[in-house]
């Protein structure tokens, strides 16, 4: 087993291409499968969020909610400079209004789930990501509203249901977080426990193949139905996970923060809250039917972006007792 984990781990990035394309050829070929792959969506990323925190040492979480150099940072970036290039970066579909919404809810979002994941597999702290995942979330649900009013207007704020921001929330971060403290306990008292968080944690690369192909499973046949007016928002997508390498890292060196600390806040940047946001726009007025393919487009886009991200990022931002090493 640990030999076949060790495989998975050293070949990871080829193994989530392989998911993605997986993915699209299931999705395209057999397009009835869509609607049972969509309901999977929140199991299968809760499984992986499981596994990932089971390799996130508990006893030091305390320590990063206590790191307010790096809240701080990450805060001011999504809250305060995200809108910013999120308002810039939609004039490209503003004439549109339900492109325009489709494009504010996600982008104006940051993840909270896969982020984390990501960002560990680039060498970023997956411990403080941890502990802003409630600040960031909650964050999100107070201020979504608010840039919603500046953006696009009042009277359409009250078309918009808040109630699945925090049962996305109980389901994805919160009960894998307690199973995975659980089992933590579990593994320091018993043989069995230390197994099973063994076989769990082996897991996550598998399991990130599966999200990354029940995802796109879910999505492709729709966003191929509907591609003329999505390929506007592709190059939108694009433009802000690029632009957002540069100033996530720029935020992360003003903020005094260390290589680990300065990837984790460019993912947290770059990456958004598709997954979480989508009931809510699933639930908007019929006018806006397009708008959940807008934010589902978002998603295909950034798994790749993410995946390329897991290679780029650790030389962007180099870790330099790492790189002294390789030098010696």
């Amino acid at each position: 087993m640990r030999v076949s984990v060790e495989w998975m781990t050293r070949h990871q990035v080829p193994l989530y291409l392989a998911g993605l394309t997986l993915g699209a050829f299931v999705g395209i070929l057999a397009p009835a499968v869509a609607h049972p792959a969509e309901m999977a969506i929140h199991p299968v990323l809760a499984l992986l969020l499981y596994a990932t925190f089971l390799g996130i040492p508990f006893g030091r979480i305390g320590g990063a909610f206590g790191d307010w150099r790096f809240l701080g940072t990450i805060l001011a970036v999504n809250f305060v400079v995200v809108p910013i290039v999120v308002w810039l970066l939609s004039r490209i579909v503003a004439h549109d209004q339900v492109l325009f919404v489709g494009v504010l809810f996600v982008l104006l979002t940051p993840c909270i789930d896969y982020v984390i994941v990501f960002a560990g597999l680039a060498g970023g702290d997956e411990e403080r990501l941890l502990a802003a995942a409630p600040l960031l979330m909650l964050a999100q649900m107070l201020l979504l509203p608010l840039y919603l009013w500046l953006f696009v207007g009042a009277e359409f704020i009250t078309t918009v249901e808040f109630a699945p921001f925090i049962e996305a929330f109980v389901l994805i971060i919160a009960l894998p977080l307690v199973a995975a403290g659980l089992t933590q306990l579990a593994a320091a008292r018993t043989e069995a426990g230390r197994t099973w968080e063994q076989i769990a944690t082996g897991a996550m690369v598998p399991l990130m193949v599966a999200t990354l192909a029940v995802v796109v499973t879910s999505q492709i046949d729709g966003v191929r139905a509907q591609l003329g007016p999505l390929l506007l928002v592709v190059p939108l997508y694009i433009l802000f996970a690029a632009v957002m390498v540069p100033i996530g890292a720029v935020a992360g060196r003003i903020g005094g923060l260390d290589p680990a600390g300065r990837r984790a806040v460019v993912f947290s940047g770059a990456t958004r809250n598709s997954l979480v946001i989508l009931p809510l726009v699933l639930a908007l007025p019929a006018a806006f039917d397009l708008a959940p393919l807008v934010v589902v487009t978002q998603t295909l886009v950034e798994l790749v972006v993410m995946v390329v991200f897991v290679c780029l990022i650790p030389k962007i931002i180099a870790n330099p007792a790492a790189s002294a090493v390789a030098r010696q």
